[in-house]
């Protein structure tokens, strides 16, 4: 169904049929649910608090098992988040938190693996080109400035392209 057919199937709804629509999506869609819960009740403080606690998670977890370092689960929490419209300093806070919390973990582990330094590269980048987008990189410069420099002192394999990345964008 396209937008155009949508939009004449709705107005020709009355304000009864639209409203039992809604509540059926409502108790159908779990997505519907978590987007009007979020809507009605924005409690983002939860939101950050919990996406923390999945990342961390991911590198020192509780339960003592081996760290899996998945990088796609803070891009499943920041895809979620712009879905349903986060602030976007919430977001750019997530997206530089993983970063960091990586960074820990390589200063306190000895890496192999390349695809770990790539990924990390990849979020960097993502993460700085949010900022400049949503203009609000000056806010969040010495944190980035602060990964960079940690991406130096731990010499990374690829810390000449987290330099280039900034040099790039020329803030």
């Amino acid at each position: 169904m396209s937008k155009k057919e949508l939009k004449k199937y709705v107005n020709g709804l009355n304000k009864e049929q639209l409203e039992e629509q809604i509540f059926e999506l409502y108790h159908k869609f779990s997505d519907v649910k978590v987007y009007y819960d979020f809507v009605f009740n924005p409690n983002e403080d939860k939101l950050l608090s919990e996406a923390k606690f999945k990342i961390s998670n991911e590198y020192f977890p509780i339960k003592g098992k081996k760290p899996k370092m998945r990088r796609s689960i803070a891009q499943k929490i920041i895809k979620h988040y712009l879905t349903l419209g986060v602030d976007s300093f919430l977001i750019a806070e997530v997206m530089l938190y993983t970063i960091e919390v990586a960074q820990t973990f390589s200063s306190e582990k000895t890496i192999k693996q390349e695809l770990f330094f790539k990924s990390m590269l990849t979020s960097f980048q993502q993460a700085v080109s949010f900022l400049i987008e949503n203009g609000i990189f000056n806010e969040f410069k010495n944190r980035v400035e602060a990964i960079k420099e940690e991406v130096i002192q731990q010499n990374w394999i690829n810390a000449y392209e987290f330099n280039a990345i900034l040099e790039r964008f020329e803030y």
